[in-house]
């Protein structure tokens, strides 16, 4: 538990500092890490410019995917935003449910809260809300979401089994998820895993994909179905701060991979009170 907490408060605090930077600085860093490369390392090399919605003073280039292009947000709909950091996403959706539909944004890290909040304001929606909470305990109740929609979070969050029971319980029966996110296929090697900057960097809190589309399933999901994949390369001047020069070709050469996918699934219909479904 104390663990868990002190790596909340490492992605918290840098969170913070990610807030305050510019586009430029976050994407030629580990997801804002800082980590910084000679090489531009960006994850999120899907262009968001061209979107209806998209405004780029909430773009902070912390994305590892387009979840909100594979969420088949209706009109109308009721959409969260889990780690909505500062509401770029938020205002994708907003363009896809219209005037008629809700939006909300859920972030821990209150400047990135302050900052969706202004960018709202500025930009004059009224049916855009922040919350500040914790995505492990979503604050909202039960059944009130038609799609949920998250952009390289959950894997930064230590209890992932909890988030994904979260999930379920907003969401409407009959409604839906699409989350991109990082995960693993084969052995991380583990100087990458304990550093606390490769952790706040979307790396190191990642899980083997196998395990993640399990927990999904585990938590009462059916339809689970992986929208995108794309491998995601490291440069090797960062490799370098943690591996030696046999750690790092052995890491190249052998058969581990850091994947961007985004997964959609759904609630069932039957998910409704008083069934055996319900979380």
């Amino acid at each position: 538990m104390e663990n868990t907490e002190k790596l909340k408060e490492i992605v918290r605090q840098k969170y913070s500092e990610i807030a305050l930077q510019n586009k430029e600085t976050n994407q030629s860093s580990c997801c804002g890490s800082g980590c910084c490369s000679t090489e531009v390392y960006n994850i999120m090399s899907d262009d968001y410019t061209t979107i209806e919605g998209y405004n780029p003073d909430a773009d902070l280039g912390l994305g590892c995917g387009l979840p909100t292009q594979f969420a088949k947000i209706k009109k109308g709909n009721t959409v969260i935003d889990l780690g909505s950091g500062a509401g770029n996403d938020c205002f994708v959706a907003r363009a896809e449910a219209g005037e008629d539909g809700k939006v909300m944004g859920i972030d821990f890290t209150p400047a990135m809260i302050e900052k969706a909040r202004a960018n709202a304001q500025k930009l004059g929606f009224f049916n855009v809300e922040f919350r500040l909470g914790d995505i492990e305990n979503i604050p909202v109740s039960a059944n009130m979401a038609d799609v949920i929609v998250s952009n390289c979070v959950l894997n930064l969050v230590p209890n992932k089994d909890n988030v994904f029971k979260e999930i379920f319980r907003v969401l409407k029966p009959g409604g839906h998820f699409s989350i991109s996110d990082v995960v693993l296929i084969g052995h991380l090697p583990e100087a990458l895993r304990k550093d606390a900057e490769m952790y706040a960097g979307c790396v190191a809190g990642a899980i083997q994909k196998q395990v993640y589309l399990e927990l999904i399933k585990a938590n009462g999901f059916s339809n689970v179905t992986i929208q995108k994949e794309k491998a995601i390369n490291i440069p090797d001047d960062i490799l370098k701060n943690y591996l030696n020069e046999e750690e790092l070709n052995s890491f190249k050469k052998g058969n581990t991979g850091i994947f961007s996918i985004t997964v959609y699934a759904e609630k069932s219909k039957s998910c409704g009170c008083g069934t055996d479904c319900c979380h």
